[in-house]
């Protein structure tokens, strides 16, 4: 399983790290802590992207 950092996944969606943080806090996307650092899973973006 792939995942990538706040940042990376903000770009990819093309929205901006605040409206990312909300769609993670309204779980629509999954996240894992390692640490400090919250990474996107790439199943959940995958996911998102598809249903639109």
């Amino acid at each position: 399983m792939f995942q990538q950092p706040v940042n990376d996944a903000a770009r990819t969606l093309g929205v901006g790290r605040t409206h990312l943080y909300r769609l993670i806090n309204d779980g629509k996307i999954e996240t894992i802590q390692l640490g400090r650092r919250r990474l996107v899973k790439a199943a959940s973006l995958r996911k998102l992207i598809e249903e639109g």
